[in-house]
């Protein structure tokens, strides 16, 4: 029988942008936070999920199973990104990049055994990271308010609607049977915890705020990848950072900078980090 669970997902994370919206006026100062108080209400919802359930699974399946295999499931999820990831290259205009992209399915599909090996980089195709809420920034659509949702973590509200294509796109997301597709979710949410698990006591040794260390952290890597890691000089601290598209004038580039991208509870189904290089 079909299942409905990626209509779910996909009405939760629109009910959840509409109502950040329209409370953001009532809530906070920060132009960057305007909704600071709900977020900080969900980051701690996910820090206690995480530090309960997700983070203990993945410190096991890190302990159990060797890094080969891991690197190996690694490997196999992200060539099912890359199909997605060349979509996003195409709308950017970047037709290099796409073409790039669909090499990497192509070999690692085949010779790479459906993914598990990753001979696309050992011969040169780069890995990207593209996504449907990086599109709509190279668009020229701005950031909008900072948002942290239950489980999936930070956003923006234009990544958010983002997320909802994602989600909508993800092969695994909307595979059947229902009972393959579950396992095969849960299999990806804990991989990528573990993959996450070095950058833990870097964050919790240098942030005195860890909410406001990732909030930062996630905005300078949003707004980096969105500007393929040469974003213009942000002319106001009050300006939506993401707000001038890729092709605006603006002043003396930034060198690109390298992050921790968000919160330690990872995305369930889409935009995930690429904390981990596979090979």
């Amino acid at each position: 029988m079909k299942t409905t669970q990626p209509v779910g997902i996909k009405s939760v994370a629109v009910a959840l942008v509409a109502a950040s919206l329209l409370s953001g006026c009532a809530s906070s100062g920060n132009p960057k936070d305007p909704i600071e108080g709900f977020n900080r209400a969900m980051f701690a919802f996910n820090e206690g999920l995480d530090s309960a359930i997700i983070k203990p699974v993945a410190t096991g399946y890190e302990a159990v199973l060797p890094s080969p295999v891991r690197t190996g499931v690694t490997n196999f999820f992200s060539n099912i990104e890359d199909v997605f990831i060349g979509v996003n290259n195409l709308l950017q205009g970047k037709v290099p990049e796409a073409v790039s992209d669909l090499g990497r399915v192509v070999i690692n599909t085949t010779i790479g055994l459906l993914g598990v090996i990753d001979f696309a980089s050992d011969a040169g195709l780069e890995k990207h990271d593209e996504d449907f809420g990086q599109t709509f920034g190279r668009w020229g659509v701005g950031n909008g308010a900072y948002v942290v949702i239950p489980v999936f973590g930070p956003r923006t509200a234009r990544d958010t609607v983002g997320l909802v294509l994602d989600v909508a796109a993800d092969p695994v997301a909307n595979h059947e049977p229902a009972r393959v597709r579950d396992l095969a979710l849960v299999l990806r949410l804990v991989n990528d915890r573990a993959n996450l698990l070095p950058a833990d006591k870097v964050v919790e040794e240098a942030a005195l705020d860890k909410y406001s260390y990732i909030r930062d952290a996630y905005l300078q890597r949003r707004r980096n990848l969105i500007h393929d890691g040469n974003p213009p000089r942000e002319r106001e601290a009050s300006a939506d950072p993401t707000d001038l598209p890729p092709t605006a004038q603006a002043g003396t580039p930034e060198p690109r900078a390298e992050v921790v991208s968000g919160q330690p509870v990872p995305a369930v189904l889409a935009a995930r980090t690429d904390t981990t290089e596979a090979k």
